[in-house]
């Protein structure tokens, strides 16, 4: 996996592909936190059985790459437009249900007694810019009145106080319940859970072929062969197109990356100003996304970039160190110890995508977290669980998660609309 902040000092678990044959009730794709969230409900709760299948070693995915912000919301339209699309009503029961995501993720480190280094009681969104404020306090105020939040927007001089100072700080949008966490760490504690319930869960293990043989999906791999009754796909951004012709293309997979600086000094953490512990992003549209760590090294992360390679990889390094020093000036040139980046998953419409497919109600997925799956992906885990326990119908889920997204077509398309979506961005959003 890559070297992230995270792996160090941690250790990983064995990687055991399957072999051999094995009937189960659920077969699962996909080892992150929605695979793994689903595994460990349905044993947990409704004493199911399933097999976990992954294409890579446990954690080598966007469940252990990404910046370990429990917030919201998973989607990329914001609350106003969300309202315009589906209504008040459908609009804060999506809401809700993210709430619903922050504390599904804080009960299952209390209820497993996972120790992932929790941080801060809320999330900020900062306005990068004095003409981003009215939109911050009207989101703010939506969240507030429409939806039942707890959420304030804050002043730049009163952020100032008791967040951070910098050259792109003009105030903020403060939302409660929110938390960082390691999002290793959680990941491993999901796995080491499921497995202790007597889930299977098998690494390097990729899904080749996949057929129905009178009522039951066969899935096969390099060395073995799973029968089930029921399929969860729970890939995100690392769905390979191949996995199943219904969700070819669905996706819209973009680079988010990372860097971690040295440990810093109190006193160089006074010369910004920067006093919380709690997670913040800007308002930018290719937002970057910060926090300190818990040994006071300063996780700095943003969006941007089509293809990966060492010379990509180079230039995204070069460029959010740049920009770092940019936004908070007295760390400029301030060394940096990692980079790392992996794949969020968009969808076209901008919103998640949760439940079984039409033609094949034994066919669940869950996917397009938009970057905000460390709450949205382990709520959906449980719901797919709860589905499939009959406890539950993903069909009543609030409207912005239902159905498949549209088909984009071909990679080669996707690709375009993210470049296009990129350089839109760049040059309507220089300041």
């Amino acid at each position: 996996m890559p070297r992230t902040w995270w792996s160090e000092g941690v250790d990983l678990p064995a990687t055991t592909p399957l072999s051999g044959e094995v009937r189960t009730e659920v077969a699962i794709i996909g080892a992150g936190y929605t695979g793994l969230s689903a595994a460990l409900h349905l044993a947990r709760d409704h004493g199911i059985e399933s097999v976990v299948l992954d294409a890579g070693p446990i954690g080598w995915g966007a469940s252990a790459r990404n910046g370990g912000f429990v917030t919201l919301p998973a989607a990329k339209l914001s609350a106003e437009q969300m309202i315009a699309r589906y209504g008040d009503q459908e609009a804060r029961r999506f809401y809700l249900s993210q709430m619903e995501g922050i504390e599904t993720t804080r009960a299952l480190l209390a209820e497993e007694r996972i120790d992932a280094d929790p941080q801060g009681d809320c999330v900020y969104e900062v306005a990068h810019h004095e003409s981003a404020v009215p939109h911050l306090v009207t989101t703010a105020d939506i969240y507030r009145h429409r939806f039942g939040l707890d959420a304030t927007f804050l002043q730049g001089w009163a952020f100032g106080a008791i967040g951070h100072g910098g050259t792109e700080q003009f105030g903020a949008l403060r939302l409660r319940g929110g938390f960082g966490l390691n999002p290793l760490k959680f990941l491993l504690g999901l796995e080491a859970a499921a497995r202790r319930r007597g889930v299977r869960v098998h690494g390097a293990s990729p899904v080749h072929d996949w057929v129905k043989d009178r009522g039951r999906h066969v899935l096969e791999t390099p060395e073995g062969r799973v029968s089930a009754r029921h399929v969860i796909v729970a890939t995100n951004g690392y769905t390979p197109d191949e996995l199943r012709p219904d969700f070819a293309n669905r996706t819209l997979p973009a680079l988010s990356n990372i860097v971690v600086t040295r440990p810093l000094t109190a006193a160089e953490l006074e010369a910004e100003r920067f006093r919380t512990d709690c997670p913040v992003a800007n308002s930018r549209s290719l937002l970057f996304y910060y926090r300190v760590l818990p040994d006071r090294r300063f996780l700095f992360g943003g969006r941007g970039g089509t293809a990966g390679g060492p010379a990509d990889d180079a230039a995204m390094r070069a460029w959010l160190e740049t920009r770092l020093g940019e936004v908070f000036p007295s760390w400029r040139g301030i060394e940096t110890t990692h980079f790392w980046n992996g794949l969020v998953c968009l969808t076209a419409r901008g919103t998640p995508a949760v439940g079984r497919l039409p033609a094949d109600r034994t066919v669940h997925y869950a996917f397009g977290w938009h970057g905000n799956g460390v709450n949205t992906a382990p709520w959906a885990g449980m719901v797919l669980a709860m589905s499939i326990a009959d406890r539950a119908r993903v069909e009543s889920l609030p409207a912005p998660y239902r159905g498949l997204p549209m088909s984009l077509v071909s990679p080669g398309l996707r690709r375009l609309i993210l470049k296009g979506a990129y350089l839109w961005y760049g040059l309507t959003e220089r300041t």
